[in-house]
C-alpha cells in the first residue's frame, strides 16, 4: 500500500486573499493600533507614533532577512539583550617574529622620548634643533 509524504509543511496556507493568517494579522493590528491613535489624538501629535507603528507592522508582515520572518529576527534580539552573557578571554601567544617587531618599536619610542626630553632642557633652539637633526640622521642609518 503506497502512501502519500506532504510535502512543503513549511509554507504557510493563504487564508485572507494573499496573506497568510499571520501576515493578516500582523497587518490588522497595526492598522488598528493606528486608527485608535488617530481617534484619541490630533494627527499633528499622533502622525509620529502612527507612522512608527505602520512602518514595524509592515516590516513585520512583508520584511523577511535571509528569508526568514523579521519576527524570528526580533525573538533573537530580545533573547541576546536579556540573556546571561558569558565572556571568555583567550590569550594569545605571540609569534617569535612578533616579540622582536615589538621591542624595535619600544627602543624607536624611548629614543623618541628620551630627545624630547633633552631638546626641552637645551637653552638654545640653534643647539636643540642641530642635535635633534644629529639624532634623525642616526635612526635613518
Amino acid at each position: 500500500m503506497q502512501f502519500k509524504v506532504p510535502q512543503f509543511l513549511d509554507i504557510e496556507d493563504k487564508i485572507f486573499g494573499p496573506f497568510t493568517f499571520r501576515q493578516f494579522a500582523y497587518m490588522a493590528g497595526g492598522a488598528g493600533l493606528c486608527f485608535v491613535i488617530y481617534r484619541t489624538t490630533s494627527l499633528i501629535v499622533g502622525i509620529i507614533p502612527i507612522l512608527a507603528i505602520a512602518g514595524f507592522s509592515l516590516a513585520l508582515t512583508f520584511y523577511k532577512i535571509n528569508n526568514k520572518p523579521f519576527i524570528f529576527v526580533l525573538e533573537a534580539a530580545f533573547s541576546y539583550l536579556f540573556r546571561d552573557k558569558l565572556y571568555i578571554w583567550k590569550r594569545r601567544l605571540k609569534k617569535p617574529g612578533e616579540k622582536e617587531a615589538e621591542d624595535l618599536k619600544k627602543s624607536e619610542e624611548n629614543t623618541e622620548n628620551q630627545a624630547r626630553r633633552v631638546s626641552k632642557l637645551g637653552t638654545s633652539k640653534l643647539k636643540d634643533l642641530a642635535w635633534s637633526l644629529d639624532v634623525l640622521d642616526v635612526k635613518k642609518q
